[in-house]
């Protein structure tokens, strides 16, 4: 099943994995745990550390 949202925390608990796209392409991919817990891409960081703040 594939699924799209903004919704960080709907993605983390029932994702098996994550894909993060910027501008149209694939940015990083992985498991919920190392997507949200060891981000690689310098958009990916930018992007969570906005989202988790709130």
């Amino acid at each position: 099943m594939v699924c799209v949202t903004h919704e960080m925390g709907f993605a983390r608990a029932v994702a098996d994995r994550v894909i993060f796209m910027d501008a149209g392409q694939i940015v990083e991919e992985g498991t919920p745990d190392g997507f949200f817990g060891h981000p690689r891409h310098d958009r990916t960081k930018l992007f969570l550390s906005q989202i988790l703040k709130h």
